[in-house]
């Protein structure tokens, strides 16, 4: 009642309460970019610094003098040419299998109707539900059987058979695809295998380079696979090249920021190319597909 005997003071307080809400808003948004961009300075930070600095205790966010060797130094430290060859070589095959094996499943599932799909679907979303530590071993055994440790083979080519995840975000997109497109395709005498390289795949572009990003991201940045399967020093992949920095009295933290930073230069480019696509596939990851 009282709102309606003073409609100014009501209207200035909901104001002054919206400001208050975004203020606390902004301030706790703030808080959490510094928390989680703090690491990634003190890394850009460390890798300008000399050991002695960094062994001070008084270590600070900012180097007292830039040391632009350390780049240079820890590049020729270790064969790191090769190690970023042999990541952008796993990675890009890994990327490729991941978008055509996913493609291709979803338009199975969301275009062509068979017995069983429906049950075929939910084990396949099911598998999401299994941790990838359950079946490391048994994985590790089946590549070892067949000869596979020791080659990138176990890396590479389990990308090329459709993971639950990609081909369940994919199958909504093709679900919106309307189905008398098909139909009008199937009428000129068009089959599936065309259909879904020639009328599919360019409507689904935007959620094919979402997978292509994450995947890109995974491949380029896993540590696990390559240290499971790779032996041979000249196989080592960026990852696990940055080891070598790591030893067992001390460790060259200047030299292993100085790589670790040069490692991250082309997921952070990637980003900022296409952060339209990340954002779009952290809203599609987060069931906000608009």
């Amino acid at each position: 009642m009282a709102v309606n005997k003073v409609p100014g003071r009501y209207y200035v307080g909901r104001k002054m309460r919206s400001r208050i809400y975004k203020t606390i808003i902004f301030v706790v948004l703030i808080v959490l970019s510094v928390t989680i961009l703090a690491p990634a300075w003190w890394m850009v930070a460390t890798s300008f610094k000399s050991m002695k600095e960094i062994m001070t205790t008084s270590n600070t966010f900012w180097p007292k003098h830039f040391h632009w060797h350390n780049y240079v130094a820890a590049w020729e430290a270790a064969p790191f040419t090769r190690y970023t060859l042999n990541t952008a070589f796993i990675t890009l095959f890994v990327v490729l299998g991941t978008v055509i094996s996913n493609s291709f499943v979803a338009y199975g599932f969301a275009k062509i109707k068979f017995p069983g799909r429906d049950w075929l679907f939910s084990i396949l979303l099911g598998t999401m539900m299994i941790p990838g530590f359950v079946t490391m071993i048994p994985t590790y055994v089946i590549f070892t059987k067949i000869h596979w440790v020791g080659t990138y083979l176990p890396l590479i080519v389990p990308s090329f058979f459709s993971g639950a995840f990609f081909t369940f975000m994919l199958r909504q997109f093709y679900r919106q695809i309307p189905n008398e497109l098909l139909e009008a395709a199937k009428i000129d005498g068009a089959g599936h295998l065309y259909i879904w390289w020639k009328i599919m795949l360019p409507l689904v572009r935007p959620a094919l380079a979402t997978v292509a990003i994450f995947t890109f991201n995974g491949a380029w940045n896993d540590f696990l696979g390559p240290l499971l399967y790779v032996s041979n020093e000249s196989q080592y992949t960026l990852q696990i090249g940055l080891t070598t920095f790591q030893g067992q009295v001390a460790t060259q933290w200047n030299y292993l920021m100085a790589a670790s930073v040069v490692a991250l230069l082309p997921v952070v480019l990637l980003f900022f190319l296409f952060q339209r696509y990340f954002i779009e596939g952290s809203n599609i990851m987060g069931g906000i597909k608009g």
